[in-house]
């Protein structure tokens, strides 16, 4: 998923035919039978929360997103070592190390909101990449090491972004890397939600701005995902 890439173009039916594989792969018994999207709505009522308004069907398998799972086990030992560097200066061995160690030891303080201005800002600064620029495939999403060595695209800012704000104390379960179509712009995206007490915040790589969900009608998030669960989306 990438900012300035347009997505392959993909004909209406063929869309509908893949969300609604996804859906019914996650949601409940009780919408297994569901025929349309407009069924599996009806079916999802109540359920789910109203991330950029959308129904959400959750699902504990990763099977359907190989990127995120091969992040997620790549980036184990890239945390162990980043925090033995952000606990000792000593154990900082990379640019990439050091990175991190400022970072955290900048924030570590801050209130809440301020955690979130500065992580966004932070990783922000960093130079937006293509994936074939950088590993030359159309697709790969880079572990919060392999982006702050050579940068990368959107979806690689929203994860050292989760990386990083989880060491700040931050719950996997307040988080979520969200993959959409940019409907202004007809491309696809990637931005971090954060859950808060009365509203989902949006971080961005497309600005130092925060916002709430709600100010992004232009935004058509297709599936999210944290340490733990993915969710699929429809409007």
């Amino acid at each position: 998923m990438t900012d300035f890439k347009p997505l392959q173009i993909i004909k209406k039916a063929a869309l509908i035919a893949s969300l609604a594989s996804v859906l019914l792969n996650t949601m409940p018994m009780d919408a297994a039978h569901a025929q349309s999207l407009g069924d599996l709505a009806k079916a999802a009522k109540g359920k789910g929360t109203a991330l950029f308004r959308t129904v959400e069907f959750r699902s504990k398998s990763f099977k359907a997103l190989p990127q995120w799972a091969r992040v997620l086990k790549k980036s184990k030992p890239e945390i162990r070592s980043f925090n033995a560097c952000a606990n000792n200066i000593a154990n900082c061995k990379t640019p990439q190390q050091k990175s991190w160690r400022k970072i955290i030891h900048s924030a570590k303080n801050m209130s809440r909101r301020q955690k979130l201005d500065t992580v966004n800002k932070f990783f922000n600064r960093w130079p937006y990449k293509l994936d074939h620029e950088v590993y030359g495939v159309s697709e790969y999403w880079a572990s919060p090491n392999q982006f702050m060595r050579t940068s990368g695209d959107c979806e690689d800012y929203s994860i050292a972004k989760f990386y990083a704000l989880k060491e700040l104390g931050f719950k996997d379960n307040e988080m979520r890397i969200v993959i959409l179509k940019d409907s202004i712009r007809g491309i696809g995206h990637a931005v971090l939600a954060i859950y808060e007490k009365n509203d989902i915040l949006i971080l961005d790589s497309l600005s130092n701005l925060i916002l709430t969900h709600t100010k992004y009608r232009h935004y058509i998030p297709q599936y999210s995902m944290n340490s733990t669960t993915r969710w699929a989306h429809i409007k």
